[in-house]
């Protein structure tokens, strides 16, 4: 079966009495159009989004009523990165913005893939963090842009 269009998300969609399939994907895999996958119930789906649609935790590709597919996104191995005030914040974003990593804020908190370099980073000017394993609700995507030093 082809899934092509997102139909909603399970927060703010009644679900109550629908059983619930569930395709777990990782970072990479939420960002493509086009992907085949097996749920966890060992049935095998392709996935095809028009351009610009990308997945998001919760995503719901199929429901008609009694049976739902839906997307869950695995968990991340993270930097979780709570600066005490804008001085720490503007550390850690001289010395960790050259690198273009793709970051999500929620709060006060910068949150960014798992890099052994930038904890180091963190380690030596004793700022804020925290490595943990963390279920997002969206993809980390990679800024589309030239740049050049």
């Amino acid at each position: 079966m082809i899934l092509d269009k997102v139909l909603g998300n399970i927060e703010n969609t009644n679900l109550e009495g629908v059983h619930i399939e569930k395709i777990y994907l990782n970072n990479e895999e939420m960002l493509k159009r086009i992907i085949r996958v097996t749920s966890d119930h060992g049935k095998d789906y392709g996935i095809s989004l028009s351009d610009g649609n990308k997945l998001k935790d919760g995503d719901i590709l199929f429901n008609d009523g009694h049976n739902a597919v839906v997307i869950k996104f695995n968990s991340e191995d993270v930097l979780v990165i709570k600066p005490k005030d804008m001085n720490q914040m503007g550390k850690i974003a001289h010395e960790i913005g050259n690198k273009h990593l793709p970051a999500q804020f929620i709060d006060e908190t910068m949150i960014i893939q798992y890099d052994s370099v930038v904890e180091e980073t963190l380690k030596k000017q004793n700022l804020n963090y925290s490595r943990e394993n963390m279920e997002l609700k969206e993809a980390f995507r990679h800024v589309d842009f030239m740049h050049r030093h």
